[in-house]
């Protein structure tokens, strides 16, 4: 039998001259138009429902639709007091879009929804290219139909360009390979280097793979082949070198604080907080005060409710083992509750079929192109699950997005290798194995959450069964179809529901998550008997009985006197131990009830009409109408009010900026008119950071009055 095994990788396959061909060529239009209008309506139906999404990145996508510096920059205000804790190109086209459209959740988030598209039909013609059209189809659904990747295509994180760089730059290193012109490879360092102004060192995991399909079957001499390399290394430090040496070498004192850093440095933040942090969790700044080793223990404990709730000095208890709150590091992460649903559904399958695929490949040409396409999205997936497993820091099941077009990738590329040789038993026995292995894991997938669908599972295992037994039989024409209809619904009927349940229901806050409640999913309320999660389907960041062991009470906080100003203790679920809140409460809900009220350290504020109408009045005369403690508590002011509120502390309240001396200063000045109590930033739990000095001055010299549940401080009328 012919198989794509008897033609040159890189060759088209012409249309035959026939009715047989003229309808193929049809049918291929008509499959091409259906995945890319079905990615769009994915990612676009009920997109207004994520409302501000994350609010912390809308604030800034907002400051930077007014002011060019601020878009420049990714400040989180139109005054520039404080950066974003990443590099600004996620926030340069939706800023783009917002200058032009207005500020409303589409013009937000469409940009992402697009990019998203944009991604799977690049996935579609790089898989097309080597394996065949229906390869690439299969390449692009699956890629549009993995939760997570569903969930951050219509998100304002940086993921979606992320991922769309990342695709990009294997098509330039393929291209590369193919024709072994340099100028790909330049183009594939300049993809990863605006990838790097996206989200810094997390696009670096794909360069070991790029750098080792290339120089491994790359077309010219291994010499020419290791200089074409350096090019790419060139190019990628001049795409991103540009931005970086901008800020570093910018006079401090013109341009915002770098979010996220504690010396005001882009490198600092490059190498620490979103650096080499993240893989041994000593990440200065983060959301504890701890000491190196133990900054996340004791906000694992507080935030599920179990032993070791409050402040956590190293290795204090409460941090799960090797991975603090994050949860637990190990191999088998990618596969625990918190991330299974959202990408583990087909990784199984994709290694067993890969493998196979590259057996069969065997012995051909060096630059042979489908072996190097198996090698750079099966290194992808290899690289990104071993450091995402073992990295000790920050670390939300989001991040498994990018992932998503890999798994994509390996699953086409093998499943296509291995139909064309069908022939063979051990082959159809290995198809037969992927289905059976898809099937059955998502029967264990869909198990986690037995409340939703109920019968999908059984009906998953049920056909799966079936189609593995069919694929045995594949050989025989008048099986083909039956087999490939019986393994794409056991393999991909678990992510579409997870999907459409994505879809149909609203994203909002900073730790979001795909797909209904699962059973043992990290976060407050997760774990047996637990009733909320990290960025629940409903609405928010719920916490369910026994999620909220409050934090220790500082002066103003909830837990202090007075109560009211940013406070530790009424930053968690429900602000004290046994709490059933969601996070940051306060007056009406962070969910918006009645009269509004404050955010929280992951959700934004939510304000009341009388609060916005109040914060605009005689707004012009303020550099910043107002000022709240941590960048989610400001951003919701600011987005509704359409001024400058300042984030003090940035995202979690511990950037040192503005210091108490800077802040009497700019009031002084009657540069700030209100500052708004109620926030949940970490930084106001530690008396010895800004955060917490700033709120107690405040509360010892102005008077407290609230406004639509918010407590407001009118900073030009001191008590004295």
């Amino acid at each position: 039998m012919s198989t794509v095994l008897d033609r040159p990788a890189s060759a088209p396959v012409p249309p035959e001259a026939s009715a047989s061909g003229r309808n193929a060529l049809v049918w291929h239009r008509v499959s091409l138009a259906l995945l890319i209008i079905g990615t769009g309506v994915v990612n676009l139906v009920n997109l207004s429902a994520n409302g501000w999404a994350n609010s912390f990145y809308t604030a800034a996508i907002q400051a930077g639709s007014q002011s060019w510096k601020a878009w420049f920059f990714g400040s989180s205000d139109m005054a520039n007091s404080i950066t974003v804790d990443k590099p600004p190109a996620a926030l340069w086209i939706p800023g783009l879009s917002v200058r032009i459209f207005g500020l409303n959740p589409w013009s937000v988030l469409v940009p992402q929804a697009l990019m998203g598209v944009a991604s799977v039909a690049l996935l579609y013609l790089i898989t097309k290219k080597y394996f065949g059209h229906w390869a690439g189809i299969l390449a692009g659904t699956v890629l549009a139909l993995t939760p997570v990747a569903a969930m951050m295509f219509r998100f304002d994180n940086p993921e979606a360009l992320l991922i769309l760089l990342m695709i990009a730059a294997v098509w330039a290193t393929l291209k590369a390979i193919e024709d072994g012109r340099l100028r790909w490879m330049v183009l594939t360092g300049v993809f990863v280097g605006f990838g790097f102004l996206t989200k810094q060192l997390q696009v670096m995991l794909i360069v070991p793979p790029l750098a080792i399909t290339y120089l491994a079957f790359g077309q010219r001499t291994w010499l020419i082949r290791l200089g074409h390399l350096v090019a790419a290394l060139g190019a990628l430090i001049v795409s991103a070198g540009w931005w970086i040496l901008t800020v570093e070498l910018w006079p401090a004192s013109s341009r915002p604080w770098i979010g996220g850093s504690q010396n005001n440095s882009i490198l600092e933040l490059t190498l620490g907080y979103n650096g080499f942090g993240r893989l041994n969790g000593n990440e200065t700044g983060s959301v504890t005060p701890g000491g190196p080793g133990g900054r996340t223990g004791g906000y694992a404990g507080a935030m599920t409710g179990g032993p070791g709730g409050g402040m956590a000095g190293p290795g204090g208890p409460g941090g799960g083992r090797g991975g603090g709150m994050w949860g637990e590091t190990g191999i088998l992460r990618m596969f625990e509750p918190a991330q299974g649903g959202q990408i583990a559904w087909l990784i199984p399958t994709a290694l067993v079929v890969g493998i196979a695929a590259l057996v069969l490949i065997g012995r051909s040409s060096r630059t042979d192109l489908r072996r190097a396409y198996l090698a750079v999205w099966g290194l992808w997936l290899l690289v990104t699950i071993a450091v995402f497993s073992f990295m000790a820091g920050i670390f939300h099941s989001y991040y498994t997005a990018a992932l998503a077009p890999a798994v994509a990738a390996v699953v086409a590329g093998g499943a296509a290798v291995c139909w064309r040789s069908r022939d063979l038993l051990w082959v159809r026995i290995v198809l037969a194995a992927g289905v059976w292995i898809a099937a059955v894991w998502g029967f264990a997938l869909l198990g986690r959450s037995p409340d939703f669908v109920p019968w999908l599972r059984w009906l998953v295992l049920v056909i799966g069964v079936v189609g593995g037994l069919v694929m045995l039989v594949a050989h025989r024409p008048y099986l083909s179809a039956l087999a490939l209809v019986t393994a794409l619904a056991a393999a991909l009927a678990g992510p579409v529901a997870y999907t459409i349940d994505t879809v149909s229901t609203a994203k909002q806050g900073s730790i979001i998550s795909a797909g209904p409640r699962v059973e043992g999913e990290f976060g407050p309320g997760g774990g047996p008997g637990g009733h909320g999660r990290f960025g629940g389907t409903r609405g928010g960041m719920r916490g369910g009985p026994g999620a909220g062991m409050g934090m220790p009470g500082a002066p103003g906080s909830a837990n202090g006197p007075a109560g009211a100003l940013p406070g530790a203790g009424a930053g968690m679920p429900g602000g004290m131990p046994g709490g059933t809140g969601t996070i940051g409460a306060g007056a009406g809900g962070a969910e918006g009830g009645p009269g509004g009220g404050p955010g929280g350290l992951l959700m934004g504020s939510k304000p009341s009409a009388e609060l916005v109408a109040m914060l605009r009045s005689d707004a012009d005369r303020y550099t910043w109408v107002a000022a709240a403690v941590g960048s989610n508590e400001a951003s919701g002011y600011q987005i509704e009010s359409g001024h400058s509120v300042m984030p003090i502390g940035g995202f979690n309240g511990t950037d040192p900026s503005p210091t108490l001396e800077q802040f009497q200063k700019l009031v002084s000045e009657k540069k700030i008119h209100y500052f708004l109590g109620g926030g949940r930033g970490f930084g106001s739990s530690d008396t010895t950071r800004p955060s917490a000095q700033i709120a107690q001055w405040v509360q010892d010299n102005f008077t407290a009055t609230t406004v639509g549940g918010t407590t407001v401080y009118d900073l030009t009328t001191p008590t004295s």
